[in-house]
């Protein structure tokens, strides 16, 4: 069976789209794009791919609104967030907890780094996020979710960075890259507090994780459970650290802490209505793979 996929170039994934790891029962047809996110809209408005990874917060959206994706205990990316706000210290120190009323900027509010970082501003430090104001450069990947008042649209060719070194923005959430210039860290002790809170909830944040369509599951339960099968040869593959600092864990008891706590964050921040257990959200995933989902 041919599948249109889309991933990304992952440590986790590399050994399946170069081929390495391989079936004779499926063929994979990769997108050609750089950045996996890009299309997390078309996959969710226009149900373009039959297989793929999926932002968390997208995929709790889209579960919300009845898109036919099933959810695969299988990671695909993850990684600590502490890491991902900055401030400008040309401007004077800022601290996490300084944040209310502040204005901060990120790609798009819906984005599931976004949310990581919200669950640590207002779990950890303190933070009222809606006094916050958060400024946006994209849509949501669901067109049926409207976003909070005090979410406001960046101005056409405005730059996230760009506004952050001039002053437009308090604190923005760049994602995976480092300090530079007076570009610094938000939360000054970032791994110490990223293994702190992984500790504490099961391992380190998960962005994506691996979904297909469930016309699929239900037809064909058996492609389902070769796709689980080579995910996790080709995760296996990557040298990885085990335990909760595993960023690419598999299988719901392994996934479950994150999982959760990316429903209760999802939650509290009004982008889904109602807080699905764990359990409900991989139900149609473990009656298809049985005993290898966990």
């Amino acid at each position: 069976m041919k599948l249109h996929s889309l991933l990304g170039d992952h440590p986790g994934t590399v050994a399946l789209k170069t081929g390495r790891v391989s079936s004779p029962a499926v063929e994979f047809e990769f997108a050609d794009v750089k950045q996996v996110f890009t299309q997390f809209k078309a996959m969710m408005r226009d149900l373009k791919y039959d297989f793929g990874e999926i932002a968390l917060n997208t995929w709790l959206q889209g579960f919300e609104y009845g898109k036919p994706y099933v959810l695969l205990p299988a990671t695909t990316l993850g990684r600590s967030q502490h890491h991902t706000i900055f401030y400008n210290a040309d401007r004077g120190t800022l601290t996490p907890r300084d944040l209310n009323g502040k204005r901060v900027g990120v790609r798009a509010y819906t984005q599931t780094t976004g949310v990581w970082v919200r669950g640590f501003l207002a779990d950890d430090y303190g933070i009222d996020l809606e006094s916050l104001t958060w400024v946006t450069f994209e849509d949501p990947h669901l067109a049926e979710y409207k976003e909070p008042a005090n979410v406001q649209r960046a101005p056409a060719g405005k730059v996230l960075k760009q506004m952050l070194l001039d002053g437009e923005i308090d604190a923005a959430i760049l994602g995976d890259v480092a300090a530079e210039g007076p570009i610094t860290h938000l939360i000054p002790d970032y791994e110490a507090a990223a293994q702190r809170w992984a500790r504490a909830h099961g391992g380190v944040p998960i962005n994506h994780m691996a979904a297909i369509r469930r016309e699929i599951a239900e037809s064909r339960p058996d492609v389902v459970r070769e796709v689980y099968r080579l995910l996790k040869e080709s995760r296996a593959a990557a040298s990885l650290p085990a335990g909760v600092d595993d960023p690419l864990r598999f299988g719901v008891n392994a996934t479950r802490g994150s999982v959760e706590r990316m429903i209760a964050c999802s939650f509290d921040q009004g982008l889904i209505s109602r807080r699905p257990p764990v359990d409900d959200v991989f139900a149609e995933a473990v009656r298809v793979l049985g005993p290898a989902a966990d």
